[in-house]
């Protein structure tokens, strides 16, 4: 299957379908949350929209990573968590609820967020030789209609039949990390000829920014004193990003091949870094032994 009708077809239709499932596991009490948590969701969105996008702003300096590529590592930062960071908090004892709540949130935003994130970074990190235009307007228009158009209908779904929304929703889950897989494949069968210097360039950067951010989060987490599976929660939502919409912004919006290479290489390492760090903070303890007071 070609690169091209990956990110072209199959992406975008992919985007449709997984957030159709997210809205589909939404309801109205993961907003509400906001209000009864307000301190959890705080944190939580702090460290997935300014911490995050901080570390990746000095990673790329301080790995040097040239114009496109130091780009497409700040396209992975503007992003929000998924399907992906849900089943690692679920897998990690963490706070599924809150990781919903905070996904959902950060998901209503990223729209608006990431075209003038990303105009504002292909600015600052790329030469006038290498810039090209981003239709800011008309891209929060294509991001609005295949992100939360689809959780909205979900959440209908699943408001006027429950039934089928809670049959259907793991199947979607388990969709959604196949096809991140066909599509990073197809994407490293196109560069196949750069991709080994593609990941010598950005696997040590994608590598850091995963496991600073994990470990940032919680660890700010336990300052603020959330409840210790509150904390897996923030770190996982702030330290594992929605590789899908960051190649279909990179692949389909901007038509960038090298853009993609950094959510290529994260998407590859985040499952064994959010599973060891799930296997790390969860170490010597017995299931069911991090009950804490929760945070008011």
């Amino acid at each position: 299957m070609e690169a091209g009708f990956l990110t072209k077809v199959v992406l975008p239709i992919s985007l449709i379908i997984i957030m159709l499932g997210m809205g589909l596991s939404l309801v109205r009490d993961d907003f509400a949350r906001i209000l009864r948590e307000p301190r959890a969701v705080a944190v939580g969105v702090f460290c997935q929209m300014l911490v995050l996008p901080a570390v990746a702003l000095a990673l790329v300096f301080l790995f040097g990573l040239p114009g496109e590529l130091g780009v497409g590592l700040m396209i992975l930062a503007f992003c929000p968590g998924g399907a992906t960071s849900n089943m690692l908090s679920y897998l990690s004892r963490g706070d599924v609820a809150l990781s919903i709540t905070l996904t959902a949130i950060v998901s209503v935003v990223a729209p608006f967020s990431v075209p003038l994130l990303t105009a504002l970074a292909m600015t600052m990190l790329m030469d006038q030789s290498q810039q090209f235009a981003i239709p800011v307007g008309q891209t929060i228009v294509q991001l609005l209609a295949i992100t939360i158009v689809p959780v909205i209908v979900g959440m209908l779904i699943r408001w006027k039949w429950p039934g089928f929304a809670a049959r259907a929703e793991r199947p979607v889950k388990i969709y959604s990390v196949v096809i991140l897989f066909v599509i990073i494949a197809g994407i490293v069968l196109k560069n196949k000829d750069n991709m080994a210097g593609f990941f010598v360039q950005t696997g040590a950067a994608t590598l850091a920014l995963n496991v600073v951010t994990l470990l940032a989060g919680y660890f700010i987490a336990q300052r603020m004193r959330l409840s210790r599976r509150q904390a897996i929660t923030v770190a996982i939502e702030g330290g594992v990003q929605n590789g899908t919409l960051a190649l279909f912004v990179t692949g389909t919006l901007l038509s960038s091949s090298v853009m993609t290479i950094p959510a290529v290489t994260y998407s590859l390492l985040m499952f064994a870094t959010g599973g060891l760090f799930g296997w790390w903070i969860n170490r010597g303890r017995a299931a069911g032994a991090s009950a804490e007071a929760p945070a008011g």
